[in-house]
């Protein structure tokens, strides 16, 4: 399900530029305080919920003062705190939902009424100071109501509030809270708009309860807490805010094109014309971040490698055009020759221009051979488990190569780490390095070795005549030989140095005052 999720938003997905990606990621970071206003809202109803929990606490304390000082009443002592039940604490949860609660019309003038119970009238009048210094400090409107809902605390016009929907539900032993509209409510402050608890009174009715039966009520309403009017007294500074991040999101804006978008469009551009075959590397950037002056570097060792490899390449096509050329046009000549004149020639001459022939052919075979050589060799990969011990294949190639005119002699330490090069290629490089000292004319050869925390370097050293000075820059170069006339190809010193370096090793040409000297280093098998 989640792959053709996947699959579906890839084949409509649009092809977006960096800029542009970049640019969207910004504009929703400097969006997300507008957006933070869906917060408000939530935030907005908690307060209401603070007001209601307000009202339920100041209530329940004021109607259980009236309900134990109700002229008559018998003293209701509670349990000890052992013996209450379980149930005996008993919270009371809000249960006013800002945008859930319907909000109720502006609550309405008390009816006409008989007068109050006198036992109310006596109690309102003892709970008087308590409830002003109450109202001073919560700002909630208290009224003290009987048990029939007159009003009980000699406020002008009395009357009776038993028709309100709280009133009833408090007659009847249960505490209600509703949300009415503020007649009284003239906006002040141009967000409170978007306030819908700007125009609105919560209204909290509890019963007062004495002897076990409903004897009063007290009806509390109190204004919300105001969200807006600290946004509208700090509308300079949320000005200056907003300015702050339209002008940081341009310094952005100009960061990020200066540090990623530009440098990466100029590298885009540059990768096209070295693909052209035109152009050069453009300059790092001073402005563009570490991870793209990395990139810069990364691009311009990979160019460079490019360019080493191509004049590698049409050196190499060069080389082999002009090795298989003259094999070629001996063959050419020879068969053209055969074909004018067989006739009139010799047996002798035939089988002299057959032979030129059959040799120009084994030397065009050699040198195939040689080249699919070089080939597995340069395109070879490090192994990874390669790990061997290095004087058994020392040894062993040492035995093959000794004889009467040439011999070889070993000098090894008593104990080598392991190198991690496979066997065959070790054994291939020494072969190619004995064998060209013994062409050469030498007539003993020293390998030894030297350990180091890296590596092993195995030294061979030779009593022959030596490399000339002029031959040394060139002696790794494929078809490169001073003893062509012998049949050599040139490919045997670029190989074992391309298998070497597939394996992380190397092999060099140390200068030397008599005979041949080469170094073959080889990495040791870490722990």
């Amino acid at each position: 399900m989640i792959g053709a999720i996947k699959d579906l938003a890839k084949r409509w997905w649009p092809a977006l530029r960096l800029r542009t990606i970049l640019l969207s990621v910004l504009l929703f970071a400097a969006a997300l305080p507008g957006l933070g206003a869906i917060g408000l809202r939530v935030y907005e109803n908690a307060l209401v919920r603070q007001t209601e929990a307000e009202l339920v606490a100041q209530g329940a304390a004021l109607a259980a003062v009236a309900g134990a000082g109700w002229p008559g009443a018998r003293p209701n002592a509670p349990p000890p705190p052992h013996d209450r039940p379980g149930d005996y604490y008993r919270p009371e949860p809000t249960s006013i939902d800002l945008y859930a609660s319907p909000i109720l019309a502006e609550r309405p003038a008390s009816a006409p009424a008989a007068p109050p119970d006198p036992r109310a009238v006596a109690i309102a009048a003892r709970l008087a100071p308590v409830i002003a210094e109450t109202t001073r400090t919560t700002l909630a409107s208290v009224i003290l109501l009987d048990g029939r809902g007159v009003i009980a605390d000699g406020r002008p016009g009395g009357g009776s509030l038993a028709a309100l929907p709280e009133v009833k539900a408090a007659l009847t032993g249960g505490a209600r809270t509703v949300i009415r509209r503020n007649g009284d409510y003239h906006p002040v402050y141009s967000f409170e708009w978007l306030s819908r608890a700007s125009a609105v009174r919560l209204h909290h009715a509890r019963p007062v309860v004495a002897d076990g039966r409903v004897v009063g009520v007290l009806l509390l309403s109190r204004s919300p807490r105001a969200l807006f009017r600290g946004l509208y007294e700090d509308r300079g500074k949320i000005a200056i805010g907003v300015a702050g991040i339209f002008g940081m999101l341009i310094v952005l804006s100009g960061l990020v094109s200066r540090g990623v978008t530009r440098p990466i469009e100029a590298l885009s551009a540059a990768s096209r014309e070295v693909a052209a075959g035109r152009g050069g590397m453009p300059a790092t950037p001073a402005t563009a971040a570490i991870e793209i002056r990395a990139l810069y570097e990364d691009f311009r060792a990979m160019g460079e490698a490019i360019d080493r490899r191509s004049g590698y390449l049409r050196d190499f096509a060069a080389a082999v055009s002009h090795e298989f050329k003259t094999p070629l046009a001996g063959i050419g000549g020879a068969v053209e020759l055969l074909q004018d004149h067989a006739q009139t020639m010799t047996p002798e001459e035939r089988r002299r221009f057959l032979a030129n022939i059959a040799a120009d052919n084994a030397r065009l075979s050699h040198l195939v051979t040689r080249l699919l050589d070089l080939a597995r060799a340069d395109m070879a990969q490090p192994q990874a488990d390669a790990a061997i011990d290095l004087a058994a294949p020392v040894r062993r190639v040492a035995d093959g190569f000794s004889g009467e005119a040439f011999a070889v002699r070993i000098d090894l330490p008593s104990a080598l780490p392991r190198v991690a090069v496979p066997e065959a290629t070790l054994e291939a490089v020494l072969t190619a390095l004995l064998q060209n000292s013994r062409q050469a004319g030498a007539r003993q050869a020293t390998l030894a070795a030297a350990v180091s925390e890296e590596a092993v370097t195995l030294t061979l050293a030779d009593d022959g005549p030596g490399i000339p000075a002029a031959d040394r820059e060139r002696l790794f170069e494929p078809f490169f030989t001073s003893r062509r006339a012998e049949g050599g190809t040139g490919l045997g010193l670029p190989i074992a140095r391309s298998l070497l370096a597939a394996s992380h090793g190397r092999l060099d040409l140390v200068a030397s005052p008599a005979g041949a000297r080469f170094e073959i280093v080889l990495p040791r098998v870490q722990a």
